[in-house]
């Protein structure tokens, strides 16, 4: 059991701001893993229904990271109001979880 890791979500268009965002997280700790993963959007926007090729980040991290995660995702995205979501991570493979702590100290 542990709620001392999270996965947080995020989401981004434009290659540029994505790799801004993984390089920012992994280059300070944030993130033991990011994974990317190409999803198609659907929304309302602005009173409008709109839909997008996005790609989805999944950030691997400490639960007690996740403002400096926000901070970071607020200051290198370009969207106006970007997903920032978590999940706790209640339970998990041991050897997994022992990896994250020492990828992320």
């Amino acid at each position: 059991m542990s709620t001392r890791y999270c996965i947080i979500a995020t989401s981004y268009s434009k290659a540029r701001t994505g790799s801004k965002l993984v390089d920012a997280l992994l280059g300070r700790k944030l993130a033991a893993c990011i994974q990317v993963i190409p999803v198609q959007s659907h929304y309302t926007w602005k009173g409008r229904r709109s839909r997008a090729r996005e790609r989805l980040l999944l950030i691997k991290a400490r639960t007690r990271d996740f403002g400096r995660i926000e901070r970071v995702i607020l200051e290198n995205h370009d969207y106006e109001v970007p997903e920032i979501v978590s999940v706790r991570i209640d339970r998990g493979f041991a050897g997994y979880l022992r990896w994250m702590g020492a990828a992320i100290p």
